[in-house]
């Protein structure tokens, strides 16, 4: 099948390789251009770029696909399908019309739960037992194509990062089994109720609240781990907690109550497993106090 995939992140890059696996002419793939990044702020390709260039295949950065040159560079490419996942630009109609079966999208949700940006941190900071992988063919609309396959797993305690990465698998595997279906499949439109959105998330939405209870606390711990990271304030530093226990223990609400650092909430407190300072290692919270003593009673903001 004469193919081009469209996407970003190490979310997407799975379905590349298993799309090259298994056998698809992956004509093109387009990926957002180069960022600065690190100290250097030097351009560094996206990690979809990355791979496709390992793989020999052509790669394409444009800033927009709304005008008519690259609109035309797509259409000559003459594509039975386009595979998009987390391709982070809007397809005008003009792409989404091309291919002759369409552009088939890998979203991280089960759709209609979650349409949007942020569908695995928005799972994960409200609660939701399982999510899952939807197979969508795309349309105007923000996530509301039809669906040709799903496939759900549970969220358990899982990080954000882990459960990305779990997707992704679920994802690729997903997907070569809808286009290995495109004759006979018979995609399904989305149920009217049960719509949410998924918000992109505001790096201010990290900052933990300790006037919260313990159980949202920690998950917003793991929604945000890796990035931004769920952090709090002390002595004019940033300080993340990367994962965490809720336990039953009770104080005012946002106070140290021991020497492991055990932080109250508003309900029960919350026991760090693992936390960082600005520009250092993610370390255990007994090798973090060594170098930064928070003594029990100290308040955190």
């Amino acid at each position: 099948m004469r193919i081009a995939f469209m996407g970003t992140p190490d979310f997407a890059v799975p379905t590349l390789d298993a799309l090259a696996a298994t056998g698809h002419d992956v004509l093109a793939v387009y990926s957002q251009p180069p960022r600065p990044a690190g100290r250097g702020k030097a351009l560094r390709p996206s990690p979809v770029q990355a791979r496709a260039e390992e793989l020999g295949i052509e790669v394409r950065t444009p800033l927009s696909l709304k005008d008519e040159d690259a609109q035309k560079r797509f259409r000559d490419l003459d594509l039975d399908a386009a595979v998009v996942a987390a391709y982070g630009l809007i397809l005008p109609v003009p792409i989404l019309d091309a291919p002759r079966h369409g552009c088939l999208n890998v979203h991280g949700s089960l759709l209609p739960r979650w349409r949007g940006a942020a569908p695995v941190q928005r799972a994960i900071l409200a609660g939701d037992r399982v999510t899952g992988v939807t197979i969508m063919g795309m349309e105007r609309g923000l996530d509301t194509g039809p669906m040709y396959l799903t496939r759900e797993t549970p969220i358990d305690r899982k990080s954000a990062g882990e459960l990305t990465q779990e997707l992704a698998k679920i994802g690729a595997a997903l997907m070569v089994e809808a286009l290995e279906g495109l004759d006979h499949l018979s995609p399904a439109p989305q149920p009217e109720e049960g719509v949410t959105y998924a918000a992109k998330v505001d790096k201010a939405e990290a900052r933990i609240d300790f006037s919260q209870s313990a159980e949202t606390v920690e998950r917003q711990i793991r929604a945000f781990n890796p990035v931004p990271g769920a952090f709090f304030e002390h002595a004019g530093e940033r300080i993340k907690i990367l994962a965490a226990d809720p336990v039953a223990e009770r104080g005012d609400a946002g106070a140290v109550i021991d020497d492991e650092l055990t932080i109250a909430c508003g309900v029960g407190a919350i026991a760090p497993r693992l936390v960082q300072r600005a520009g250092r290692a993610v370390m255990t919270p007994k090798e973090f106090l060594r170098g930064l003593h928070i003594p029990a009673g100290i308040r955190i903001e």
